[in-house]
């Protein structure tokens, strides 16, 4: 059985047992969450308002930060040159269960 999540302005396809890294969340390691399913699917596919019935069961594992992504801006004539980095913040969690 797998479920459709949407945390963070995103969307991840889950099933128990996986840990995810998804949007920072509030929360520390161990805490409890109860997510919203869009879809769920396996033996029987649900989706919509019956979708909603059913809740995806996680746990906090740990927050972190991701791997840095350097930014470069070129203007070609002008010697105009920038670069600036980013880390984004994740937490990351653990599926236990889907319930509906």
């Amino acid at each position: 059985m797998f479920a459709i999540i949407q945390t963070g302005g995103k969307q991840y396809r889950v099933q128990e047992g996986d840990v995810i890294r998804v949007e920072s969340l509030k929360g520390e390691a161990g805490d409890k969450l109860d997510l919203q399913a869009l879809f769920v699917g396996g033996e029987q596919t649900v989706f919509g308002e019956d979708a909603g019935k059913f809740t995806v069961q996680a746990e906090v594992v740990e927050h972190g930060r991701g791997t840095k992504i350097y930014i470069r801006k070129y203007k070609s004539g002008i010697q105009y040159r920038r670069r600036t980095g980013h880390r984004q913040d994740f937490t990351a969690i653990k599926i236990l269960g889907i319930q509906g």
